[in-house]
């Protein structure tokens, strides 16, 4: 999955510019998930699904008009965790810094306070007055070409682990920089570009190993069951630890 974060400040086009590129992109035969950030309580106090929620992990609604899933991420890994598709597009979510983003502004000024260096492109409200570039950033109005900004979406989204794992010898946040540089590629992250003998996850997220520690894995595994009946070399083995 690659994912591009669309920020901006209120009012200055987020929403008219990722509708625009998801529209492109689904037409293109890509799946596509839109991820939104609210900065206001989803599921009022008092309310059935409120009141659910406060006994089970998950709640399931189904209306008239569409179906959702509540619950409650324990990070946004968790959140992204539960999307199966070809695009993530994030509407909001400035804090997130393992992907690319696209600004969306009001002024050339909220350009520089909001790329952080992970920038890609402009568009929103000040796309729409004949700027060309802004920072060196290409500026595109999605009302008018929004197959353009598609076509960067397709060529520069990316996600990164957000991990942190320190294989490549950087944060996930500096190695997405620079990637948006031209510095480095997602190849240069090891968790990604790796194909691992040995994979472990806790809680559904992959935890980072060397290869020598995947190494010292997979001998110590296959040492132990290797006198077991029923043990078969070159076959995958899968061991689940549960710690309840």
């Amino acid at each position: 999955m690659r994912a591009v974060a669309f920020v901006g400040y209120k009012k200055s086009g987020k929403t008219t510019t990722v509708e625009a590129v998801a529209r492109v992109l689904k037409e293109r035969g890509y799946r596509v998930a839109i991820a939104k950030s609210m900065h206001a309580e989803f599921d009022r106090e008092g309310t059935d699904t409120w009141r659910f929620s406060r006994v089970a992990d998950a709640v399931l609604v189904r209306a008239e008009d569409t179906d959702a899933l509540l619950f409650k991420a324990k990070d946004i890994n968790a959140l992204f965790s539960m999307v199966s598709a070809d695009f993530l597009l994030l509407e909001g979510f400035k804090s997130v810094e393992h992907v690319p983003r696209v600004v969306c502004a009001r002024t050339p000024e909220e350009v520089e306070e909001l790329d952080g260096g992970l920038a890609i492109a402009v568009s929103g409200v000040v796309a729409s007055r004949g700027i060309t570039e802004i920072n060196g950033l290409p500026v595109i109005d999605a009302t008018r070409e929004p197959e353009k900004l598609a076509d960067l979406v397709e060529e520069k989204a990316f996600i990164l682990p957000n991990i942190d794992c320190g294989l490549c010898g950087f944060r996930c946040a500096e190695m997405a920089r620079m990637i948006v540089k031209g510095e480095k590629t997602t190849k240069d992250c090891v968790v990604l570009s790796q194909k691992p003998k040995v994979v472990i996850k806790i809680d559904g997220q992959v935890l980072p190993m060397k290869d020598w520690v995947q190494e010292l894995v997979e001998k110590t595994i296959k040492g132990m069951l290797s006198a077991m009946k029923g043990y078969r070399e070159g076959k995958k083995i899968e061991i689940i630890v549960r710690s309840d």
